[in-house]
């Protein structure tokens, strides 16, 4: 009997050895499929789209955003995602684009099975973004938002820093926030670009809740203080976890609003090294 209760301990030791090891993000704050951006990677698709899609799949990447790659057609291209069990939920499309109400825009999002359009730039002189690039912005978000509605498509503006410029009791942002259409216009939060803005991407995050709908994961530098130019030397991307975002409340507060798609980006030279490292980042973050 004693020699029978034995064995049972020991079979319920590794049984829950097993659950334990099956369950190994039980805990973790990151539960999302890893996605990036494919810019990230810009330096490799023009030489070899397959290789490129190769090593992006050996990294564990299952999502990606995307508006294709030169030298495969959009058709092409999905295809070779799909062999590599990669998914594109977002493209990017030019603001010339959405203001022309493209329906190019459309055509790609079908082809590659996306549900987000997004655009990271909103044209303006030099460095000095102005209440008037807002406004105008405005009008075209929310005349190409419900033109992708009706499309079956969200569209999604991706701040980029210059927008945190003050404005009224708030900023260019909040002005953009207000005045577009929530039934039509949604947002990407890039979080370097908010760091680097001035903005604090927790406090957004709750401020305009459901609003933001995607995630660029990408850190900067400690140290660096950013302004409202949109640009910064590609050095300034770092390895997440070691530059100033807060990823811990940012991951907790974006499952609290129902973000879902989160895309690594690294605009740094080093990205097969860092891509990885930002990763086993994630898989680890508690």
């Amino acid at each position: 009997m004693k020699k029978n209760s034995t064995l049972i301990l020991f079979f319920m030791l590794i049984c829950m050895q097993q659950l334990a090891f099956a369950q190994p993000n039980a805990k973790n704050l990151y539960t999302y499929p890893f996605g990036v951006q494919a810019y990230t990677f810009r330096n490799h698709f023009p030489k070899d789209v397959v290789g490129t899609l190769d090593k992006i799949q050996k990294m564990g990447i299952t999502e990606i955003e995307t508006s294709g790659a030169k030298g495969v057609t959009d058709e092409e291209y999905k295809k070779l995602c799909e062999a590599r069990g990669i998914t594109i939920p977002s493209i990017g499309a030019g603001y010339d684009q959405l203001e022309n109400l493209s329906m190019d825009i459309i055509t790609k999002a079908k082809t590659f099975g996306a549900k987000y359009v997004m655009c990271a730039w909103i044209p303006h002189k030099g460095d000095n973004f102005t209440i008037e690039d807002a406004k105008k912005a405005v009008d075209v978000f929310n005349k190409a938002g419900k033109f992708l509605k009706e499309n079956g498509l969200t569209f999604c503006y991706h701040p980029h820093g210059y927008e945190f410029r003050p404005y009224e009791n708030g900023t260019l942002l909040d002005y953009i926030f207000k005045n577009t259409n929530p039934e039509y216009v949604s947002f990407e939060m890039d979080v370097l670009w908010v760091l680097h803005g001035g903005g604090d991407p927790v406090g957004l995050l709750k401020k305009y809740g459901s609003r933001w709908k995607l995630m660029h994961v990408k850190d900067l530098k400690k140290g660096v203080k950013g302004d409202f130019s949109g640009h910064t030397p590609a050095e300034n991307d770092v390895v997440l976890g070691t530059g100033q975002a807060d990823w811990k409340n940012i991951f907790k507060q974006s499952k609290k609003i129902g973000i879902k798609h989160f895309f690594i980006e690294d605009e740094s030279e080093h990205e097969l090294e860092t891509v990885p490292l930002s990763i086993e980042y994630l898989k680890n973050l508690k």
